[in-house]
């Protein structure tokens, strides 16, 4: 018996030193298990960023910073950055956008949690088989993950990473919003965000109205957006439609017929001439004013900003012709290099605006920021003030060599003509009568006068402001050329109508209110001035700028030893303002504001109007001499001239 007990000892004493031995094995594969785990969870995830709690900030994310330039109705004229459009949601897009994507990237998106673990199993063995990654696996939220997240780091941790915030993602979003959110932040080549985006940058129209094929063109890009990039691959980006189409095909998206129809009507590129984005040439300057404006206008900038613009694209492409074609024509010879062009609506939306000569060579903006002496393209505004003081334009001044306590200011060409009215001396551009006229009715006037028709540049009230030997800019001055044709009402230059962002918000939207205008002075005058400036362009100084088929009024302007040259007028559609000269300010070869600057406005004008009913100015138009008056005006003119003549040299020392 004891001999029994003691097997029966030693037996039990050997199985406690098994199950000791057996729970710290176990114990010790548990703690390496852990500790495996936790390495590997520390390796995996300890740098892994959390999502956003706000499902807005999806939207914001990872936004580069981007400025779109629309005009007047709403179409893209030029991206700065990568160009995003207006946030589209799924009910906008026909069914078979959607469905392209899905059959391509994800098509079992609506069965899945954010990782289709079916799908990523058959990458592994493709990828293993293949000894390279041909096949990737990610589903469309793992897709999303990774361009809104993640680092583009191509890694099994980046992997690891990107199924574990898909996965989370799902429980935040739904379905819809995770679609949504996909197909306006994919990159979809040439700078083009969002199928959006895209469909305006390849097809010129909204996403909305894609046709099959296009929809297959834009899904295919996804997989190489730069290599795929239709507008420079075109062939290769439809071989990969052809198996979007297959792959809608095979997941019942569409029938045979409907494949194959697309396939022989594949998607075709907007003309180059007519793609959304443009060339800095013409719309340069504009969009570097409308970004300082719209800046200026909100209070804190978003990444992607949307500028709607009053520009009309076909006006902007007229004034920009015109004006090269005169300078490469005539520039050389007249030793101008540079000029300016500004066309204003009846509402004082800027609808053309060209700051230079070309924008690729200087981005300095002659329009707006240069300020020149308008020389005798001021005398309009000296002639309003006059009349508003009690003159009128059959008020007679004497043309002669005068002095005005010192100051003797002469005319262009250094003739005189005696006894002239107001009306003939705005006709023919006399300096001393304008003058004289400043001094009488006194420079305060003038310069009040100016600030109520639109110059906002402050204004020395000097005798020598009578005949612009003072500062403006092209804008301004054709702002208050404006305001006379719209028989006294001023509205104020503008460019921007609204600012949003690429979702749509409403940063910044024009006031209704601001379109009415205020009284700057009496419709009577304005029109007596415009009256006058219609008989500078039919038988003064600005005969080179009359057009055709319909009455205009204009001034030109001839700033000392030709260093500026302008002409500023209107018809009854709009008001345009033309400089020439030099950014060095050297002398042009003798370019008057009758010459060069008038032909460029008489270019310009005469094809803004070409589709354009002809209409009366709202002013009279001066009424016509006979030939009587003709001649008996030539006679008296060249006694006083005579006359004049022997004055000046009786006065010589």
């Amino acid at each position: 018996m004891p001999f029994r007990a003691d097997i029966l000892r030693d037996d039990h004493r050997r199985r406690e030193r098994r199950a000791w031995i057996i729970t710290a094995v176990a114990a010790t594969i548990i703690l390496l298990a852990g500790l495996i785990a936790g390495a590997f969870w520390r390796w995996a995830f300890h740098d892994l960023p959390s999502l956003p709690e706000d499902p807005e900030t999806f939207w914001s994310i990872r936004r580069e910073a981007s400025a779109t330039l629309l005009d007047r109705n709403g179409d893209v004229l030029d991206v700065r950055g990568p160009l995003y459009a207006s946030s589209i949601t799924l009910d906008d897009l026909p069914p078979h956008v959607i469905n392209a994507f899905i059959a391509i990237e994800d098509r079992r998106f609506y069965e899945h949690d954010g990782v289709d673990y079916r799908s990523a199993g058959r990458a592994v063995l493709a990828n293993l088989r293949a000894g390279a990654t041909v096949q990737g696996g990610s589903t469309l939220t793992m897709q999303l993950v990774k361009n809104l997240i993640l680092s583009p780091e191509r890694s099994l941790r980046r992997k690891i990473q990107e199924m574990r915030l898909a996965l989370a993602l799902e429980r935040q979003l739904s379905k819809t919003q995770i679609l949504e959110l996909y197909l306006n932040r994919v990159y979809l080549g040439a700078g083009a965000y969002g199928v959006e985006a895209a469909s305006r940058r390849y097809f010129g129209r909204s996403a909305s109205q894609l046709t099959l094929s296009e929809a297959a063109l834009l899904a295919a890009l996804p997989k190489a957006p730069s290599r795929l990039d239709p507008t420079t691959n075109i062939e290769a980006a439809r071989e990969r439609a052809a198996q979007v189409l297959q792959a809608m095909t095979e997941a019942e998206f569409i029938t045979a017929e409907e494949r194959d129809a697309a396939l022989a009507a594949p998607a075709q590129l907007q003309p180059a001439a007519e793609q959304t984005l443009r060339d800095g040439a013409l719309y340069g300057y504009i969009f570097d004013e409308a970004l300082a404006q719209a800046e200026a206008l909100i209070a804190s900038r978003p990444a992607d900003l949307v500028i709607r613009t009053t520009i009309d694209p076909e006006l902007q492409g007229m004034a920009h012709s015109a004006l090269n074609a005169r300078l490469d024509e005539e520039g050389e010879r007249e030793n101008a290099g540079q000029a300016a062009l500004v066309a204003l609506a009846n509402d004082g939306s800027i609808r053309a605006l060209v700051g230079g000569r070309n924008y690729a060579d200087s981005q300095f903006n002659r329009a707006v920021h240069a300020y020149r002496q308008p020389g005798s393209a001021f005398k309009p505004i000296v002639y309003a003030a006059a009349f508003e003081a009690g003159l009128s334009p059959f008020t007679a001044f004497y043309d002669e060599p005068i002095d005005l306590e010192g100051w003797s200011p002469r005319n262009f060409g250094g003739n005189y003509r005696g006894r002239v009215t107001l009306q003939e001396a705005l006709r023919r551009s006399i300096n001393t009568v304008a003058a004289q006229v400043g001094v009488e009715i006194g420079p305060e006037a003038v310069v009040d006068m100016a600030h109520r028709l639109g110059i906002e540049t402050e204004l020395p009230p000097l005798p020598a402001l009578s005949l612009g030997a003072v500062e403006v800019n092209l804008l301004e001055l054709t702002g208050a050329y404006s305001t006379i044709a719209s028989d006294g009402i001023r509205r104020r230059p503008f460019l921007i109508l609204a600012v949003t962002d690429s979702r749509g918000r409403v940063l910044y939207e024009r006031p209704e209110t601001e379109g009415s205008g205020e009284r700057a002075i009496e419709a009577n005058i304005a029109q007596t001035v415009s009256t006058l400036m219609q008989d500078v362009v039919i038988s003064g100084t600005g005969q080179n700028a009359r057009l055709a088929d319909r009455p205009v009024a204009g001034k030109t302007g001839t700033s000392q030893d030709s260093r500026d040259a302008w002409f500023v007028g209107f018809s009854a559609d709009y008001t345009a303002g033309v400089w020439v000269g030099n950014d060095d300010d050297t002398p042009t070869r003798d370019v008057t504001g009758g010459g060069l600057p008038a032909r460029i406005w008489r270019d310009f004008m005469t094809l803004a109007h070409a589709e354009l009913p002809a209409r009366l100015l709202s002013a009279p138009a001066p009424r016509e001499r006979t030939e009587r008056e003709e001649r008996l005006a030539a006679y008296y003119s060249s006694l006083s001239s005579a006359f004049a003549a022997e004055l000046g040299e009786a006065a010589e020392p």
